[in-house]
């Protein structure tokens, strides 16, 4: 293998670049990148970049000394268009086609627009650097008020942000419990109450219906919600989730489909293709289930991985096969989460106490560990991290006791 392109430059992409040097590969290298920026990090984007607690430089995964000492040349501010498997090619937005041997697809995700809202400046996302550079802008006027939509993670990370810098904020969102699809409805509500208690406006079991102009002194949109009920606000922020950016992909054979870009167990496409990141699906050797995750530690740790299976050809490709992991902030709280609880699974508090805000859940789903919540008790969930690795019975995680 001669050359290999990187298509996104997010930290799957770029992780994948630096692993295959790492693992030896001596050919042309080529990372392609559809934002003018340096390859940077996202979790900041809704807490210390968006609170103005780090500047840009904070954010930047790699400087461009870095990269150039690893011989990975920088195709940035340029998107891929279209990919020719026959040429084996990737067509980009300025006119050019870039050909490879070896290639990796990192494209990541898109946020998913509110159904029939569209086209108004005010209503806005939070997936890039300039996203997060011009939400920041809104939120730190005095007097500003948000609107989000949407009560996942990056939502509430949103509402916890700019409530401390001072912002008035409504959270919108069909279901219960805010994060209920990551937490599950037991430590969803327990984050309402914060939420709350910090003066965010959660208007649950609620959609928004229609966006029209303000109609208040100063307001510049006003939302209309399913329960009747309107909300004034500067800005609208839609956070309903992202989508697997794989358009570019249409037509090129590779298996798509809404629910991203499937690959076989060790992350490999097609003969010298690979994928990583947000877009990916695999089915996990250990648990076989059908995963697509969307957090950084899976795009750092998929990137790796990918390069290696790169490599290895036709060889003796391993399996990727994480304990998945993720952390969210909110306020002066870190939520973490290992493995990949459902809503519905079994919820048992094994450590601390709810009321407490500092305590570790287990979950458990077809009488298997499916994962572990950890409220500011980093060492506690750790403890439970091998159980989920072999998969072990439920019970016999309950019956373990922290040293």
């Amino acid at each position: 293998m001669r050359s290999v392109l990187a298509v996104g430059a997010g930290l799957a992409g770029l992780r994948a670049c630096e692993t295959l040097r790492q693992q030896g590969f001596e050919g042309r290298l080529t990372l392609l990148g559809s934002e003018a920026h340096l390859p940077y990090d996202r979790p900041p984007l809704s807490k210390q970049l968006l609170g103005g607690s780090w500047d840009l430089d904070r954010c930047t995964l790699r400087s461009a000394r870095e990269i150039e000492g690893l011989g990975i040349e920088l195709e940035l501010g340029t998107r891929a268009q279209s990919l020719d498997m026959a040429t084996r090619s990737v067509a980009l937005s300025n006119g050019r086609h870039l050909h490879f041997d070896g290639l990796v697809i990192a494209t990541g995700a898109s946020p998913r627009p509110l159904p029939g809202i569209t086209g108004r400046p005010e209503v806005v996302s939070l997936r890039t650097l300039d996203d997060a550079i011009a939400l920041r802008e809104i939120i730190s006027r005095p007097g500003a008020r948000l609107v989000i939509a949407g009560a996942g993670f990056i939502g509430m990370e949103v509402a916890a942000t700019a409530r401390v810098l001072g912002a008035e904020v409504v959270v919108i969102d069909p279901l219960g419990v805010p994060m209920e699809r990551g937490v599950g409805p037991l430590i969803g509500e327990r984050c309402a109450d914060i939420h709350r208690a910090h003066g965010v406006d959660l208007r649950l079991d609620t959609t928004i219906v229609s966006v029209e102009s303000g109609s208040k002194e100063g307001s510049a949109l006003r939302c209309v919600l399913s329960d009747g009920t309107t909300v004034e606000a500067d800005t609208l922020l839609v956070a309903v989730g992202v989508s697997p950016e794989t358009s570019w992909l249409d037509g090129s054979g590779l298996d798509l489909g809404p629910g991203g870009l499937f690959c076989d167990a060790s992350l490999t496409v097609a003969p010298g293709v690979v994928a990583a990141g947000d877009l990916a699906r695999w089915q996990h050797p250990v648990t076989g289930e059908s995963l697509r995750i969307e957090h950084r530690t899976n795009a750092a740790e998929q990137g790796e991985h990918a390069a290696k299976s790169l490599l290895a050809g036709d060889g003796n490709r391993a399996g990727f096969a994480p304990v998945p992991y993720f952390w969210s902030d909110q306020y002066d709280h870190k939520i973490q989460v290992i493995g990949s609880p459902q809503p519905s699974d079994r919820a048992v508090v094994v450590d601390g106490s709810l009321e407490e805000l500092h305590f570790v859940v287990l979950f458990g789903r077809g009488g298997r560990v499916s994962g572990a919540l950890g409220f500011s008790r980093p060492r506690a969930l750790m403890a439970y991290r091998p159980f989920i690795e072999r998969a072990a019975s439920f019970e016999e995680a309950l019956k373990f006791k922290l040293s």
